[in-house]
């Protein structure tokens, strides 16, 4: 008969990382799990400790020599809760496997996984950024500001190549792209750019719809408060990447304290386990209301990736603000990727804070609204977007005088 492993030991964890290549949908349920029967144990534990005892400190001298040395993760019992815990590890072992990399390395927020990013390559020197246009509106200002001390240059994927330098230390795109659904080729993007890492947000697709590490990203950035959580209940940052920039994230988190708390990683882990089939499901409504607003009369444009997904984007005749007024069902609110639908106003809210001129030349349009699709009834949220709608053309007849006053 097995030993029962020790919870608190990395050790528990060895079989996690051997464990053969499965289908996602079984990955995401018993990834980060295997250990879990040897323990006599069902649903993950919750590892609250903020510290740990340790009666050698000889050896963890030793051990956290090793980790100022290259960011690798401790062996044997954790230490502090800065430098890892066994909860969120287990996050990090099933998204690492969700999106076939060796390593993940989970943060409190998406913009805390990207500034450690940031910081990473700025460590080495490497201070300019290539960009792609739309990303996240609080990633636009972070980079356009220089707040960590990068300089930007932002591009269409086409001339990414050119804008390189030897300074340059990340390229970065979102694809589909917030808050206008374009795409970008990621094998031909991660090509034109050499030696230089790409970082690809992956917030929208998560690694139900595309894994951009097999398509040559090296690094792959989520803000785990959506899809992977999925219930609006968690906040989260994760980036996917090698062991030898892992490291090197460890190393900035615990420096920084933009660590993971506990009950977060179980939470994102749990929502690990159904995340296939939400993304799935809520994808085909998605679709579906994509086509019906594409064939009325008062919608100008509906954005819808190539991909799928549950994120649909459509600009309208009229008042996009009565529109988000007279919704009912469907919530109107920033984020995304919760069961339920959500529906927002980038111009006013997730990408206010980009430039008027830099926003509108990247499609994020004053007419534009952006929804994340949840579980409910197809039919339910038609209803109530069809209602929304007839109050957006009610409020606002003069179309055409709308229009000047918008542009």
């Amino acid at each position: 008969m097995d030993t029962p492993l020790d919870p608190a030991s990395t050790s528990a964890y060895e079989d996690v990382r051997t464990a053969p290549c499965r289908a996602l949908a079984t990955e995401a349920v018993h990834a980060g799990r295997e250990d879990l029967a040897r323990q006599g144990l069902h649903a993950p534990p919750i590892d609250l400790s903020t510290t740990y005892p340790s009666y050698d400190s000889r050896a963890e001298a030793a051990r956290i020599d090793a980790f100022a040395a290259d960011g690798a993760e401790l062996d044997g019992p954790p230490v502090y809760g800065r430098l890892g815990n066994p909860t969120v590890a287990r996050f990090e072992t099933a998204l690492a496997r969700l999106e076939g990399s060796e390593s993940a390395v989970a943060f409190a927020s998406g913009m805390a996984a990207l500034s450690a990013v940031l910081l990473v390559r700025s460590a080495l020197g490497l201070r300019h950024v290539v960009a792609v246009r739309p990303l996240y509106g609080c990633s636009d200002h972070l980079l356009t500001a220089g707040l960590l001390g990068s300089e930007v240059t932002w591009t269409d994927p086409a001339g990414i190549a050119d804008a390189l330098r030897p300074d340059t230390g990340l390229v970065m795109v979102e694809t589909p792209a917030n808050p206008t659904l374009a795409e970008v080729d990621l094998r031909a993007v991660a090509h034109a750019c050499g030696s230089v890492p790409l970082l690809a947000d992956n917030t929208f697709a998560t690694p139900v719809l595309q894994r951009p590490a097999e398509q040559g990203a090296r690094l792959v950035l989520h803000s785990a408060t959506k899809y992977l959580g999925g219930h609006g209940d968690v906040m989260a940052g994760v980036v996917a990447c090698d062991e030898e920039l892992a490291g090197r994230l460890r190393q900035v988190r615990f420096a920084t304290g933009g660590v993971l708390h506990p009950l977060a990683g179980y939470l994102l882990l749990r929502g690990l386990s159904t995340l296939p089939v939400r993304v799935r499901a809520a994808s085909a409504t998605a679709a579906e209301l994509a086509a019906r607003l594409a064939a009325d009369p008062r919608v100008a444009r509906v954005h819808y990736p190539r991909i799928g997904g549950a994120m649909v984007a459509f600009e309208v005749h009229g008042d996009p603000h009565a529109v988000i007024g007279a919704v009912r069902l469907i919530t109107p609110a920033v984020s995304l990727g919760s069961v339920d639908t959500l529906i927002q106003h980038p111009a006013s809210i997730s990408h206010r804070i980009v430039d008027a001129e830099d926003r509108r030349g990247a499609g994020v349009s004053d007419r534009l609204l952006r929804m994340s699709v949840g579980l409910e009834d197809v039919d339910d949220l038609w209803s109530d977007l069809d209602r929304a709608l007839g109050r957006g053309r009610a409020e606002t007849p003069d179309v055409k005088g709308l229009h000047e006053a918008l542009n």
